[in-house]
């Protein structure tokens, strides 16, 4: 019955002044502009207007009207702008999910150059899905995924946006600080502290440890970056780190980082989202910020 042509109408002509002025806006004819409105008046069974002289007098319903197209028009115009923003990607929300726990410091540095020059797209990180996040990524649930271990799948694409080296964390005191680089037997005294994650997936046993038939005297687990190394600090126990987070906090904290075996532990960070997103604008400008980071804090 009502459609937004009908207010579109109602306003033009309260603007003109009259049918024929109001129709060459809107380019219609003046008997489809009438025609339009009589038949809207059947169907809503109250007259829009009446005539007082060659004038036309807004009746009350005519008035009501007049004021939902005052209010509902520049609604539906900046919907429509809008809508054309989300479909060329220069607006909506980038969820990001974590898979790597270290690098929430190297993500701050990649959100604020990408805030400023997207300011109408909004960044969530969304914590709960750390080491679960190709899950979410099928189930929409987020659109980008942050991992140093990418899980191909048709749909998905991934890239790599930085390397960086997997290392062992120890106290400037402790006596492998003055090593070249660790051997697995050299942990089977310690107690190895890590991020609370299966021990499948921590380098520093599938590519170290695991290898050689080791484990270490003890495997303690702290959520906290900063605790974990204040606790490596203290001589409270050794840690697995990328080199370039060690590098970082080593300015303020005494620790070391130290090779994991003679060749090293290698790692790339990636990005991973559908593919269907791909072409985004939006989430492709993210891909080209987080490559301007590549060794946020510096490679190891």
């Amino acid at each position: 019955m009502l459609e937004r042509s009908h207010l579109e109408i109602i306003l033009e002509v309260e603007k003109q002044g009259s049918l024929t002025a109001a129709a060459g806006v809107l380019c219609l004819t003046q008997s489809a502009l009438s025609h339009s409105m009589k038949k809207l008046e059947s169907q809503l069974g109250t007259p829009i207007w009446l005539r007082d002289g060659r004038k036309l007098r807004l009746t009350q319903s005519g008035r009501y009207l007049l004021s939902v197209a005052t209010r509902v028009l520049p609604q539906l115009a900046l919907a429509e702008e809008r809508m054309g923003q989300y479909a060329r990607g220069e607006r909506g929300t980038l969820r990001i999910g974590m898979e790597c726990h270290p690098c929430y410091q190297w993500l701050l540095k990649v959100v604020s150059p990408f805030l400023e020059n997207w300011p109408d797209v909004d960044v969530d990180v969304k914590q709960k899905f750390q080491f679960g996040g190709i899950g979410a990524l099928f189930d929409f649930e987020i659109d980008l995924l942050v991992t140093p271990d990418p899980v191909l799948r048709p749909g998905l694409r991934f890239e790599p946006v930085f390397d960086y080296e997997q290392v062992l964390v120890v106290s400037r005191r402790h006596p492998l600080a003055q090593e070249e680089f660790a051997r697995p037997q050299d942990l089977t005294n310690e107690t190895l502290i890590t991020y609370p994650v299966e021990i499948e997936r921590l380098d520093i046993y599938n590519q170290f440890l695991t290898p050689a038939g080791v484990l270490p005297k003890r495997h303690k687990e702290i959520e906290t970056t900063d605790i974990l190394l204040q606790m490596v600090a203290c001589n409270r126990g050794v840690g697995a780190l990328p080199r370039w987070l060690v590098d970082e906090f080593a300015a303020r904290m005494d620790v070391v980082a130290v090779r994991l075996g003679r060749a090293g532990i290698a790692k790339q960070i990636f990005l991973g989202a559908r593919a269907s997103d791909m072409e985004t604008d939006y989430l492709r400008a993210f891909f080209e910020t987080a490559r301007r980071f590549p060794s946020s804090p510096p490679r190891g």
